[in-house]
């Protein structure tokens, strides 16, 4: 048994930063190859943003899933991973990299050493947080959860009076998905044109024509009314200096996200615009043996779907094989014809 007093230090032949769904299928694509996998994520949980952020947000562009919500994604992609056992660390971020192709060295803020030959960052945009309304008195609001950034449970907004503000996917599709649900929905965005996809943009006219949802447009934010934290109304002003007070809740504001990348930002990877550039037919980066999948990877073409970081996965599985098993010939089969074989112990 490993004397706990000492660092752990943890042998793998991939280590994946990240718990997103990309980094989860990888998991997967690198089991089907015999790869055995240790990921590493800074929060809590497994699922990245579908956890932290909409658990209950609905997803459509999933082949073959009609609909699912995030939150079932990520329970789906964890009981595919399951005949893995993968090691997953949570609530620890990695700080450093070192060593090169075959032979890398990662170290975690928590004194874990992990010892890995190959690596794939499937960290998102990196570390978020929202982008805060500067309105007076916010934290006192924000402790209590009058002001929200996400929507975790769509139940605990039953009957409230809610007023949304922004302009984007985020924002519309929670206006629509608590038609029914809250008691009044306003929709804050200080012009007339949205910037989510046409589809969301429909469907919010024709919700706002039935008196579902009331638009409350060109305004912004303008401060905050209540007292101990518990929120009375939302004063919101147009560009003329015109005001209106909304009675409300609960505020929830999506105004984007903060992203960092943190230490990965100084490991010397050609990174643009806080994104890694990558090999779009392997997904490794300018460090060989390094990869990069999902949001953080950019290459020409690319696009930001979970579905194509899928494929991100399965890609840079197969560019992974020849540097843990360069004595093997990988010959492509199907999972039909493969199956799904345990890792040995």
């Amino acid at each position: 048994m490993q004397n706990q007093s000492q660092p752990e230090t943890i042998a793998a032949d991939v280590a994946i930063i990240g718990a997103g769904p990309a980094g989860l299928f990888a998991v997967f694509e690198c089991g089907m190859l015999k790869l055995r996998a240790v990921v590493i994520d800074a929060l809590d949980a497994p699922g990245g943003q579908c956890t932290a952020l909409y658990p209950e947000k609905p997803i459509y562009d999933i082949p073959a899933i009609p609909r699912i919500e995030a939150g079932g994604l990520i329970d789906a992609l964890l009981r595919q991973i399951d005949p893995f056992q993968p090691q997953i660390l949570l609530g620890r971020r990695v700080e450093r990299l070192s060593g090169e192709r075959g032979a890398f060295v990662l170290g975690t803020d928590r004194g874990e050493t992990i010892m890995a030959k190959a690596v794939i960052i499937a960290a998102g945009a990196g570390a978020f947080g929202p982008n805060r309304p500067p309105l007076p008195g916010l934290a006192a609001y924000e402790a209590s959860g009058a002001v929200q950034y996400y929507v975790r449970a769509r139940e605990g907004l039953r009957g409230a009076r809610v007023v949304i503000a922004g302009g984007g996917d985020s924002a519309l599709d929670w206006a629509l998905a608590l038609r029914g649900i809250a008691e009044r929905i306003f929709l804050v965005h200080r012009r007339a044109k949205f910037r989510a996809s046409p589809e969301s943009a429909a469907q919010l006219a024709v919700a706002a024509e039935r008196g579902e949802i009331e638009l409350v447009i060109p305004y912004q934010l303008a401060e905050l009314a209540g007292e101990d934290g518990r929120l009375a109304a939302v004063v919101v002003e147009n560009l003329e200096g015109g005001r209106r007070q909304l009675p409300a809740d609960k505020l929830l504001a999506f105004f984007g996200l903060a992203t960092d990348l943190g230490p990965i930002a100084g490991w010397g990877l050609d990174l643009v615009q806080h994104h890694i550039e990558v090999d779009p037919a392997t997904s490794e980066t300018s460090i060989p043996g390094v990869f990069a999948i999902g949001d953080v990877a950019r290459y020409r073409g690319k696009l930001k779907l979970i579905l194509q970081g899928f494929s991100e996965a399965a890609m840079a599985a197969h560019a992974i094989h020849p540097i843990v098993h360069p004595d093997q010939a990988l010959h492509f089969e199907y999972s039909t014809t493969t199956g799904i074989a345990p890792l040995p112990p």
